[in-house]
């Protein structure tokens, strides 16, 4: 059947050899819907980043951006502002017919550590065509905090799938009328779209901006930060919100939004014409995901962007939408439900490594 491929068939994949490693991989590593990969032991500083390009290797690429290599076995600092490539354990030997899209995990996004799959041949981030046979590396980008990392640590996920199954329209339409997908009237327009938050039910906290100049975070330590040393909170009154140019911020969805078990979903940019920011990381969102919440849903965090001018956001605007997908089967166990999952359920939430 095609779809989203389950933790059940990722499984099979991995005593299939088609996804392998040197060491091999945790039992946690298996999301849902989605698999999670680990950095090597090396990381290379590039001047630039860079796509390997068709019929060319990201070895073969490498000697023309590499500026120096940095051993992570015993910890290393990523700096802000700079770019690296890690080799990842994993490597992959897709079957014909299967296909392969990465994404920053959670945590990842929220940290605004731009981190992206690179592969050989690769003409685009992030895709891998069905029967890849090759490596796997992650380009990271700290944009505003420097971090500490280390070999094995989980950065980004891959999400596998067979043919398209992404939902049309009028199908989701008829999703939401049998299992809604959202505590409201829908905005259905190629895909589920989704609002920013700017008038809480509660108190006038809206979000949260990056600060400038902060510590390092060592991306190990879960709780151990004081937010205020790393973020300024955001209040209004008024429903509005100027956003300056350069600065990353934490928002919140208006709506709550459920995942059906049989579903997945991932978050995309709205328009780029809507406005000068847009909405950071795409993510994933796995089955299950608010749809625990006694029929509430869970809110989606925005990571948004400012680009050019500053801009003025306004409450209810529309920032991004979720573009549904079919499994492939239904996952044995769902987002929140026996596994780690740090943000079911989620409000207005920062980084885990935050108290």
């Amino acid at each position: 059947m095609n779809g989203v491929l389950p933790d059940r068939a990722l499984r099979e994949l991995i005593d299939a050899g088609a996804i392998r490693a040197p060491i091999d991989l945790s039992p946690d590593q298996i999301q849902p819907a989605s698999i999670d990969l680990r950095l090597g032991t090396m990381a290379s500083r590039l001047r630039a980043s860079f796509l390997a390009g068709r019929g060319r290797s990201v070895a073969e690429r490498l000697p023309d951006f590499e500026m120096h290599r940095m051993d992570l076995s015993q910890g290393a600092v990523l700096e802000k502002g700079c770019v690296y490539l890690v080799p990842l354990v994993e490597r992959l030997s897709l079957p014909k017919g299967i296909e392969a899209v990465a994404n920053a995990k959670s945590s990842t996004g929220r940290l605004d550590l731009l981190t992206r799959l690179v592969t050989d041949d690769g003409t685009e981030f992030d895709r891998l065509p069905d029967g890849y046979d090759g490596p796997l590396y992650a380009e990271i980008c700290p944009r505003s905090f420097s971090v500490l990392v280390r070999p094995g640590m989980r950065l980004n996920q891959l999400r596998l799938r067979r043919g398209q199954a992404v939902l049309d329209d009028a199908e989701l339409m008829a999703l939401h009328r049998t299992d809604p997908l959202v505590d409201g009237a829908p905005l259905i327009d190629q895909g589920l779209g989704f609002s920013v938050d700017l008038r809480p039910a509660a108190g006038d906290l809206v979000g949260y901006r990056a600060r400038p100049h902060t510590g390092v975070i060592d991306l190990d330590r879960v709780g151990a930060y004081d937010a205020r040393d790393f973020w300024d909170e955001l209040r209004t009154g008024d429903g509005r919100l100027i956003l300056d140019p350069g600065a990353f911020y934490i928002l919140v969805s208006r709506e709550a939004v459920a995942i059906p078990p049989d579903y997945a979903a991932e978050m995309s940019p709205y328009l780029a014409m809507v406005g000068e920011f847009r909405v950071h990381y795409a993510g994933f969102f796995d089955p299950g995901f608010g749809h625990g919440s006694g029929g509430r849903g869970a809110r989606g965090v925005l990571e948004v962007r400012c680009h050019e001018a500053p801009f003025a956001l306004e409450h209810g605007q529309v920032v991004g939408r979720l573009v549904y997908e079919r499994m492939a089967a239904r996952p044995d166990r769902l987002y929140g439900a026996g596994i780690a999952s740090n943000y079911q359920g989620q409000g207005l939430k920062l980084a885990k490594q935050f108290r």
